[in-house]
C-alpha cells in the first residue's frame, strides 16, 4: 500500500499536479482556475545588444534568452530562447509575451515576469499551456549603460542568469 502510495505521488508530481503555487505579488499572480502543470528551473544567459534605441541614443537591448530547462530533478528536459519560446523535449513549445513585471528582491537581477501564451506547436506537457511565470531569478542583468558606446555599437553582451518557470494550464 505504501508504494502505491509513493507512485501515486511521483505521478501527481511529474505532471504538475499537487505543485503548490508560487507567494509573488499580485501583479504577476495567475488566474484563479489555472493549475501548475509544469515546473522547471533555468540557467543560461540574456543576450544584449549594444543598439540605436529612442532618440538614436545607444543602449543595450534585449535580444533573446538562451537557457537550459531542468526538471527538479535536474534532468536536461528542454530550452528557452528567442520569442519567448520554451520548448520540451517531447517536441511541445509555447511562444509568449510579458503581461506583468515585478522588480525583483534581488536588486542584481532580471525582472519577475507574467507571460501569457501566444502560440503552441506539437504535442506534450506544454499543449494546454495558457499562462507561464518567471521567478526566482538571479543575475541576467545587461551590462553598465556606459559600456554601450560606439565602439561597441551592433556588440552583443550574454548576462549569465538563473530562473524559476512555472507553467499553467486551465485545471481539468
Amino acid at each position: 500500500m505504501l508504494q502505491i502510495a509513493f507512485l501515486i505521488g511521483v505521478a501527481a508530481q511529474a505532471s504538475g499536479q499537487g505543485i503548490p503555487r508560487p507567494d509573488v505579488p499580485d501583479k504577476i499572480k495567475v488566474p484563479a482556475g489555472e493549475e501548475i502543470v509544469l515546473q522547471v528551473h533555468a540557467a543560461g544567459s540574456q543576450i544584449y545588444g549594444c543598439q540605436s534605441g529612442a532618440a538614436g541614443k545607444l543602449a543595450w537591448t534585449l535580444k533573446a534568452p538562451e537557457a537550459e530547462l531542468r526538471d527538479q530533478q535536474g534532468a536536461l528536459i528542454g530550452w528557452h530562447y528567442a520569442g519567448p519560446t520554451w520548448k520540451d523535449n517531447d517536441g511541445s513549445e509555447v511562444k509568449g509575451k510579458a503581461v506583468g513585471q515585478v522588480d525583483s528582491p534581488d536588486s542584481d537581477s532580471i525582472p519577475w515576469l507574467l507571460v501569457t501564451i501566444t502560440g503552441h506547436s506539437g504535442n506534450g506537457v506544454l499543449s494546454r499551456v495558457t499562462m507561464v511565470q518567471r521567478i526566482h531569478t538571479k543575475g541576467g542583468l545587461p551590462p553598465p549603460a556606459a559600456d554601450c558606446n560606439t565602439s561597441k555599437q551592433n556588440f552583443e553582451a550574454k548576462s549569465r542568469y538563473t530562473a524559476d518557470y512555472y507553467f499553467y494550464a486551465p485545471a481539468k
